[in-house]
């Protein structure tokens, strides 16, 4: 079941940059790949819990700040060590220069 919502502006999310969207007591990160797509993933890194928005993003790779743990967040795939886990994945769309998430 989809749960579309609207989570920022595109404008609000400079290219190849991350920032910080939360949503009835959840954390996510949205992010702006360098062509010019958008994508989510859970806003919190699954080593240590701290938020993925003060990271460092590259490519197609967020830095977790703490630790330097990295993730694909286009498929939420970690990296290597310290990460634990994957992040979870979120569909995006854009609309009227809007960025939406199914949170389903």
């Amino acid at each position: 079941m989809s749960n579309w919502v609207e989570a920022c502006a595109a404008d609000d999310v400079e290219e190849e940059d991350v920032i910080r969207f939360d949503h009835e007591g959840r954390t996510f990160a949205i992010f702006r790949s360098p062509e010019d797509e958008f994508f989510a993933t859970d806003g919190l890194c699954t080593h240590e819990r701290v938020h993925l928005a003060d990271g460092l993003v590259m490519g197609d790779v967020i830095e977790c700040p703490k630790h330097n743990g990295r993730f694909s967040y286009k498929t939420g795939r970690g990296k290597g060590a310290p990460i634990c886990a994957d992040l979870k994945t979120y569909p995006v769309r854009v609309e009227g220069g809007r960025v939406l998430v199914d949170l389903g």
